[in-house]
């Protein structure tokens, strides 16, 4: 997997996570745990991006 396609799939990944955020906080009884957790793997991932477009 080459440089480029790896970090678009990183991205995907984020876009997938923000949409999933964005679920769960507008469902009820939305539990704010898994919402942290998933916020935490979001900015692993953005941080990732960065990591790799700094190469």
């Amino acid at each position: 997997m080459s440089l480029s396609s790896h970090v678009e799939e990183l991205k995907k990944k984020h876009l997938s996570l923000s949409q999933r955020v964005e679920e769960i906080q507008r469902a009820p009884g939305s539990s704010d745990g898994e919402i942290a957790e998933l916020k935490k793997q979001k900015l692993r991932i953005k941080e990732e991006i960065a990591r790799l477009s700094t190469v």
